[in-house]
């Protein structure tokens, strides 16, 4: 009894995605990427250098 519904089962599924392709909907769905994780340096350095200098009131 359950191998018949589990072949009913199996049988509408495969008539919803036929049905489905017909209008372009892809049942098959690709994996998502991974992320990717990057290691960012400490730039405590760099950052008295990037200061802009007070501005000069000598216009």
């Amino acid at each position: 009894m359950q191998t018949l519904i589990q072949m009913i089962i199996r049988l509408v599924a495969a008539i919803a995605a036929a049905a489905l392709a017909q209008f372009g909907v892809d049942v098959n769905t690709p994996p998502e990427a991974e992320r990717e994780v990057r290691r960012m340096a400490d730039c405590t350095e760099q950052v008295a250098e990037l200061t802009t200098p007070p501005p000069s009131h000598n216009c």
